[in-house]
């Protein structure tokens, strides 16, 4: 594997330089990338929530809204989508491109900044508020044209974005197991939140059955009592690996 700037990812797959790739939804819209979307992949360093690209100005700036960006100097990285979004406002801007540290730009060296964001914690701690989100992004696995139409190449690009989408839908999933008393097996069952009919599985003492199912871990934790409640033993929670739907 070959790991290069994140801005260039789009234009080495649409060059042919790479099959396949990952990047930002945002950089394929900085670069006009021409290149083939296989499937979106939901995940930043904060979680599995999409990343925006924000207009910020500092606390006490009279800049309310984008219309009064007209005239004045913006800093970012992502300055074509920026240009082509203000044009699109009708909002005529110097913007220059920043090479990093961005969010230190204001006052001196720009009036307003666009930059990514994820929790907006970074633009807080610079005393710098959001005027506006201009774009929210996720990661995409893209393929290049020539690659993509090549039929063998096709089906391994699309198992891999399988795999990928199963290993991130199961970041938020676990597993639980228990046995259950047949005489409580439908109130058990009525408290079990799964893909699909929870699998039900016989045991040697005829009494009692054993029951799986895959559920969001945020609600294992108020479950798991109510099920001992329920007469429900040997409770197992683990984790997954992946989820195929």
């Amino acid at each position: 594997m070959y790991a290069c700037p994140r801005s260039r990812d789009g234009t080495l797959c649409r060059s042919w330089h790479f099959d396949v790739g990952l990047t930002g939804k945002d950089w394929i819209l900085e670069q006009n990338a021409d290149v083939v979307e296989i499937a979106e992949l939901r995940y930043a360093k904060g979680g599995l929530t999409p990343v925006r690209w924000v207009v910020a100005v500092p606390e006490d700036s009279p800049i309310r809204a984008v219309k009064d960006l007209k005239g004045k100097r913006i800093a970012t990285e992502l300055v074509g989508y920026t240009k082509r979004y203000l044009k699109a406002k009708g909002v005529s801007a110097d913007i220059e491109f920043s090479w990093g540290a961005t969010e230190v730009k204001p006052p001196r060296l720009a009036d307003a900044i666009v930059e990514l964001t994820e929790t907006g914690s970074s633009l807080r701690a610079n005393k710098l508020r959001i005027v506006e989100v201009m774009l929210e992004s996720t990661t995409r696995l893209i393929a290049n044209k020539k690659a993509w139409s090549d039929p063998w190449k096709r089906k391994k690009m699309e198992n891999m974005a399988m795999l990928l989408q199963g290993a991130l839908s199961a970041e938020e999933k676990v597993g639980l197991k228990m046995n259950a008393p047949k005489e409580n097996l439908k109130e058990i069952c009525s408290l079990l939140p799964s893909m699909h009919a929870p699998t039900i599985s016989h045991q040697t003492d005829p009494a009692w059955v054993s029951l799986e199912v895959i559920l969001d871990e945020k609600l294992s934790r108020d479950l798991i009592p109510r099920l001992k409640r329920r007469g429900a033993s040997g409770i197992v929670e683990y984790p997954l690996n992946k989820v195929i739907p």
